[in-house]
């Protein structure tokens, strides 16, 4: 027998646990009952009606067809005040119905000035007017003349991004480098040189008009066919400083993803008929053009000018991308008169274009006349929303914002807007305004404000 001290111990023990036994029981009761309880409450409760079905309407209505036409009277009356603001300087404009293409409204409507990036309304109209909306640009590399030398063949395409796949670069939907590099691995490639070929584009690489220091201000670079994310050092801000240099840094970023000495990386030309290796395919047009109006982006408007010009048969540089361009419009049938291009995106201080040509052009998309250019429209920038005229509208001239919709143009000594509003009472209204020797802090506003008239604009 254990002693008394170890039995105590022992009947304590059996004591704890029938206490604990007792104390589970109880609980368990109170759960089953208070569970009882809960079930029956719920099976009292009153069960909701279904709610009313919610049915979506449309936020987005077509004007009417029969809003009226503002008079030319009505227009002067509006505009006249706005139009005469000092801060305009040199100023030229037009305004007319969208349908009917009838001029209401103009000011030096004939005379020349310096468009800044209002020019890509004719680059677009050009692309619009002779390519697919699905056309795409590729990119090749193929063999070269010695055993691990491989040669990229530039097509033309700004826009690759060195992000990795399913990360998208400055330019959403381009082709990938490591797309390339998977290609020529998948090939059995070792390479040990790269050679990249230029060639495609003739001429000079800076135009008439542009200054070098828009380089490292981030606004163009040297014109090549071939860049990462449009050359930019920082790949995902729009004005980035730019590279000198964009096509062979193309090249070195491949080798750097090849494990080629970056040293190994040379200008040059493939061999004709040489074997491909690898290929990849730009964006299609429709989306690039978006991209080029939106972010007034000059890089790709200088692309798309050479693009337009290949498959016109001419040659990919300046001179063969404005010809082609004012052959195009030509053809179809707008007046050009007064033009001066020395190239497709408007950074060169020496273009001119009159206030009635882009107007034409904007009238044309927007009217039955030419459903080709329809598309543009819709790649022009809304008022304190989207692309570069997003930060405008946001404070002042409120009136215009969400309504128009407009290229805008910006250099030091010029800023023009050119696009189309809806007017109070439901008309579609194109314009092109244009303002020279007065700054962009200045000019801008003032335009801005004669846009907004337009839409406040009742003007029978």
């Amino acid at each position: 027998m254990g002693s008394l001290a170890e039995r105590d111990r022992r009947n304590r023990r059996i004591l704890f646990a029938s206490v604990v036994v007792v104390l589970v029981m109880a609980a368990v009761l109170v759960i089953v009952v208070t569970t009882q309880a809960e079930s029956v409450a719920r099976d009292n409760l009153a069960r909701a009606s279904e709610p009313a079905r919610i049915t979506a309407a449309p936020l987005v209505t077509p004007v009417p067809d029969n809003a009226p036409i503002p008079t030319p009277q009505g227009i002067a009356a509006a505009m006249g005040p706005a139009a005469t603001d000092p801060r305009l300087g040199v100023f030229g404009g037009t305004v007319a119905d969208a349908i009917t293409g009838q001029v209401l409204w103009s000011v030096n409507p004939q005379t020349p000035v310096t468009p800044a990036s209002t020019t890509k309304i004719l680059t677009a109209a050009s692309a619009l007017l002779s390519l697919p909306s699905d056309h795409r640009v590729t990119t090749k590399v193929v063999a070269g003349a010695t055993d691990g030398e491989i040669v990229l063949v530039a097509g033309g395409d700004p826009t690759i991004t060195a992000s990795p796949v399913g990360e998208s670069g400055y330019y959403p939907g381009a082709a990938h480098l490591s797309e390339l590099v998977d290609q020529i691995r998948e090939a059995g490639i070792q390479a040990t040189r790269i050679v990249v070929d230029t060639s495609i584009y003739t001429g000079a690489n800076m135009a008439q008009g542009w200054y070098p220091a828009d380089i490292g201000g981030g606004f163009i670079t040297p014109t090549e066919p071939i860049m990462i994310d449009g050359g930019r050092v920082d790949p995902l801000v729009d004005d980035s400083p730019r590279s000198l240099t964009p096509a062979l840094d193309a090249g070195r970023v491949l080798a750097d993803a090849l494990g080629v000495d970056p040293s190994a990386v040379s200008p040059g030309v493939a061999a004709p008929n040489a074997a491909i290796i690898a290929n990849v395919s730009s964006a299609p047009l429709r989306d690039r053009l978006r991209q080029m109006m939106e972010h007034s982006d000059n890089v790709l408007a200088e692309a798309i000018g050479r693009e337009v010009a290949m498959n016109a048969g001419a040659e990919a540089s300046f001179v063969g991308a404005v010809e082609t361009i004012s052959q195009t419009l030509t053809a179809a049938g707008f007046d050009l008169s007064g033009l001066t291009l020395h190239d497709a995106s408007g950074l060169s201080v020496d273009d001119r274009i009159a206030p009635h040509l882009l107007d034409q052009v904007l009238t044309a998309a927007a009217g039955d006349g030419t459903p080709a250019l329809r598309p543009m429209l819709d790649y022009l920038p809304v008022a304190g929303a989207t692309g570069s005229l997003s930060d405008r509208y946001d404070s002042g001239n409120r009136a215009g914002a969400g309504w128009v919709r407009a290229k805008t143009g910006t250099l030091d000594v010029a800023s023009a807007l050119a696009g189309y509003v809806v007017d109070r009472d439901g008309r579609v209204l194109t314009f092109s305004l244009m303002s020279n020797n007065s700054p962009p802090e200045a000019s801008r506003p003032a335009l801005d404000a004669l846009a907004a008239t337009l839409r406040m604009c009742g003007c029978q």
